[in-house]
C-alpha cells in the first residue's frame, strides 16, 4: 500500500470555493499539481474536535503502527468495547482517515496527517 499525506484544517465555505476556484483557473491553463493531495475541511473547531477525539486519535496511531486489522482486532488491542471502536472507525472512514480495505480490514494509509488550526482571523 503506497502511504500519502492527509491535510485537515479548518476553514470556511467561501475560503474552500475560493480554493478551488483557484485550481480550476490554473488547471485550465495547464499548471497541474505535481502531486495530489487529499484533505478534509471542517467549519469550525468545535466540529474538527467533535469528529478528532483523543481516543480517534489514538485508534488512528495504532490502527497506522500495525497496519490493516478488522475492527474486532482493534477493539481487543485498544482495550476498547467493540461498538465504541466501531463507531469510531465508522466516522474516521466517513471522513476519509481510515480506508476500508477489498479484504474487508482497515487501515490508515497516511504517513503525516496535517492538521491546520487558525486561532483568530
Amino acid at each position: 500500500m503506497t502511504k500519502r499525506d492527509f491535510q485537515v484544517a479548518i476553514k470556511t465555505h467561501d475560503v474552500v470555493m475560493g480554493e478551488l476556484t483557484d485550481l480550476a483557473r490554473r488547471i485550465d491553463k495547464g499548471d497541474y499539481p505535481d502531486k495530489p493531495v487529499e484533505r478534509v475541511y471542517f467549519n469550525d473547531a468545535r466540529t474538527f474536535f467533535r469528529h478528532i477525539t483523543p481516543r480517534r486519535f489514538d485508534l488512528l496511531e495504532e490502527l497506522h503502527r500495525q497496519g490493516e486489522m478488522s475492527i474486532n482486532a482493534l477493539a481487543k488491542l485498544l482495550k476498547r468495547n467493540y461498538k465504541n471502536v466501531h463507531e469510531d472507525v465508522k466516522a474516521l472512514e466517513e471522513i476519509g482517515l481510515i480506508e476500508r480495505q477489498e479484504n474487508g480490514l482497515y487501515s490508515v494509509p497516511w504517513d503525516e496527517v496535517q492538521t491546520t488550526l487558525k486561532l483568530a482571523a
